[in-house]
């Protein structure tokens, strides 16, 4: 199954295409020993969160370098079950505004105000010096992205959180199995998000998971998860229902038996790009702060102003004719979303920069070594058509 891409009818200059069957942007992965891993669930007839949830939590935990982790039934629930214990309505926390809507949206969501803080215009990651010039009287925590694969700066965040007391909470809903400093992402802040959507690096069809190095924590996240129980019929406070089922979490626990592989399947594809990127002017191939180790959930190429006759919109839709499916992430800053409007109007030019210039293309652990040849073939064409 592969997610599809509207393509542009001609070829650079009306020519022939590089490649005549499209690149996919992705592919999802589901494999044989997937579907029969839900399929003995499935016939066991115990569908609910039960022994393959927890299965599924203490493998993740050790491959991510948690001492726990709780899963539930998505990303975006992941971050509610964080927020929660972790800051209170009214308070300020420090976000990204170069980011998915959720890291953000779950702040308001707990009644909290996100403060939106410039990217890093080479890893496009939170600028923490920025960041550090942003807090207010009421700020009492600070979310970070770990985006398209790359780690934030985790040094640079962790002596900021120090510094002004200052809670930590990671999303790293793109950044399976990326590491700092030779340590899973996981081992790091006060916890750590997760999505399995469908086109993550690993997916149970929908999920999330937190992990926590605080046994508290790790306990509060796993009353909320249920109502706010405790044991059966107590509940000690108010909770959700966000439970994973044990369906999901078989899906989940042999997706782990291949994700180390794929990742590194993703680190080649990514070199490889790497070094045809290198060779074409005005593109800029994705970069990780030092210390970090990508996981490359999307590969970003940034479009230099100036290098080009077309803007990078233009740019996508002549690679997309040329057979290559791109996609864009993300038209707009999230500080500059409607859902935002009642917030204080702030100026972030890096992220409103990135806003313009950035886009994926393919690499996926499915890629051939001719597509990867075809996506570079396509970028050094369409670039050199539209050089300036």
């Amino acid at each position: 199954m592969s997610h599809t891409t509207t393509t542009a009818t001609l070829a650079v200059d009306g020519g022939t295409p590089v490649s005549a069957d499209p690149v996919p942007m992705v592919r999802v992965d589901i494999t044989d020993a997937d579907t029969d891993a839900a399929l003995r669930v499935l016939h066991s007839g115990m569908l609910a969160q039960g022994a393959r949830v927890a299965a599924f939590e203490e493998r993740f935990a050790a491959m991510t370098g948690a001492r726990h982790a709780a899963a539930c039934a998505n990303g975006t629930c992941a971050l509610q079950l964080a927020y929660r214990p972790l800051f209170a309505p009214g308070d300020d926390v420090l976000c990204p505004a170069w980011t998915y809507i959720a890291t953000a949206s779950m702040i308001s969501a707990r009644g909290a105000r996100p403060i939106f803080c410039d990217a890093d215009p080479d890893t496009y990651t939170i600028d923490v010096a920025d960041a550090e010039a942003r807090l207010t009287p009421r700020t009492s925590a600070i979310a970070v992205t770990h985006l398209y694969g790359a780690p934030a700066n985790i040094d640079a965040v962790e002596t900021l959180a120090r510094r002004h007391g200052l809670k930590i909470i990671y999303d790293a809903a793109q950044a399976h199995l990326a590491t700092w400093r030779g340590k899973g992402i996981g081992a790091f802040g006060d916890a750590v998000t997760y999505s399995f959507y469908p086109t993550k690096n690993m997916t149970t069809g929908e999920g999330g998971m937190v992990t926590t190095n605080s046994p508290d924590l790790d306990s509060a996240c796993r009353r909320l998860r249920s109502h706010g129980e405790t044991e059966k019929y107590v509940h000690e406070s108010i909770g959700f229902n966000y439970r994973m089922s044990d369906v999901e979490a078989a899906i989940g626990f042999s997706q782990l038996d291949r994700l180390e592989a794929a990742t590194a399947r993703r680190r080649e594809n990514a070199r490889a790009l790497d070094s045809m990127i290198d060779t074409i002017p005005g593109l800029t191939p994705p970069r990780a702060p030092i210390g970090g180790e990508h996981v490359y959930h999307l590969y970003v190429v940034r479009l230099e102003p100036g290098a080009h006759r077309v803007d990078r919109d233009r740019f996508v839709e002549a690679l997309r004719a040329e057979g290559v499916q791109s996609a864009v992430h993300y038209p707009r800053s999230t500080h500059r979303q409607p859902a935002f409007s009642s917030l204080p109007s702030v100026e972030l030019p890096v992220a409103d920069r990135l806003a313009r210039s950035l886009f994926c293309v393919p690499v996926h652990p499915g890629l051939t070594e001719q597509q990867i040849k075809a996506v570079g073939e396509a970028l050094a064409k369409v670039a050199g058509a539209y050089a300036a």
